[in-house]
């Protein structure tokens, strides 16, 4: 039986799957510095802790801050990559709540390892405990990890460790919930996209476009082939998958905006990239991916671009030359060789 400082069994509304993460870092810039080591705690509905997993990881570059950390050149030295480990951290993360205190900060590092290993971060949502609590106003001196840990009785014995953060951490979500729930509190629970970063995303080749650029696209108007479409943005589904569905479609798939650009797929209304700001400034129509996917069902037939045409004639010229030589009568070579039985 699960002793009261871990039950958490009796919280309706409050109970999820959670993976509980750490993150040690070589500096606090996702994009530009690495993780250095990673632990995975998993806790059930019910508070029980049902897995974890934790390594070192060699970054391959300078590990920043040892005297934050303590992790040394030297004691990364023969751990493994993050690549090496990215599967068995995915299938932790799998269908559960992430669950970190300052969560943007383990989730930006964690995507972006994943991209760098050419995968997607299987997060949906995550829960941050540092949210969490300025909800629930302990009266605690601050919400650093170490001061909650010490307000709600759980033991630190090493700070700035990543496993033992993580166990600190569990402690804390489980008194965290319960307060919540006293409270009647909703979990600021945050939508987690994939994460597509365009850094370490490969891109696809491009490919030629048959069909000639029947211009804009209109509000609410079907997609030609030819359009030109340009992306940005993160999007439900996989960008790789968008380009290669957009161009068996017939569309022309371009890295950048300018005035011969007929739609702008984006689901961020207020997007300040530089593709959206072009698109603005040239008065470029902007579909969401909801509605292109839709549109994209049914696109309507473009115009070949000329040298298209006559392949497609010449091809359509040579089948019909054949056929009307199968028809003369006597005539051997037309005539279809027998099988032999």
């Amino acid at each position: 039986m699960s002793s009261p400082s871990r039950d958490v069994s009796g919280l309706r509304g409050y109970a999820f799957d959670w993976a509980l993460v750490d993150v040690e870092t070589s500096g606090v810039i996702a994009r530009r510095d690495r993780v250095l080591s990673v632990a995975v705690v998993t806790i059930g509905p019910d508070g029980k802790q049902t897995g974890e997993f934790s390594t070192l990881l060699n970054p391959g570059c300078d590990p920043g801050p040892v005297h934050v950390h303590g992790l040394t050149a030297e004691r990364l030295l023969g751990a493994p990559t993050f690549e090496q480990v990215a599967g068995r951290i995915g299938a932790l993360l799998q269908d559960r709540v992430m669950v970190a205190h300052n969560a943007q900060f383990d989730y930006d590092f964690l995507a972006n390892e994943f991209a760098r290993a050419r995968m997607y971060l299987p997060v949906s949502q995550r829960l941050c405990t540092l949210a969490l609590n300025r909800q629930v106003d302990p009266p605690a001196a601050d919400m650093k990890l170490g001061t909650l840990a010490a307000h709600y009785g759980v033991p630190q014995t090493r700070a700035h460790d990543a496993v033992d953060d993580t166990r600190v951490l569990a402690g804390i979500l489980r008194a965290t919930l319960r307060e919540a729930a006293r409270l009647d509190l909703p979990l600021p629970l945050v939508a987690c996209p994939p994460r597509q970063d365009v850094q370490f995303t490969p891109q696809p080749p491009k490919t030629p476009c048959a069909y000639r650029n029947p211009g804009r696209a209109e509000a609410g108007g079907p997609l030609v082939q030819g359009m030109k479409i340009a992306i940005t943005g993160e999007t439900a589904t996989a960008r790789a998958e968008l380009v290669a569905r957009s161009v068996a479609a017939g569309l022309n798939v371009m890295s950048s905006v300018s005035r011969h650009t007929s739609a702008l797929v984006t689901n961020e209304a207020g997007s300040t990239s530089a593709k959206a700001r072009r698109a603005a400034a040239e008065g470029v129509p902007v579909i969401d991916e909801h509605t292109f996917l839709r549109l994209l069902s049914d696109v309507r037939a473009g115009t070949p671009h000329r040298g298209a045409a006559e392949e497609a004639g010449a091809s359509e010229g040579v089948a019909s030359v054949s056929e009307a030589a199968a028809a003369v009568p006597g005539n051997a070579d037309a005539a279809p060789a027998s099988t032999a039985s």
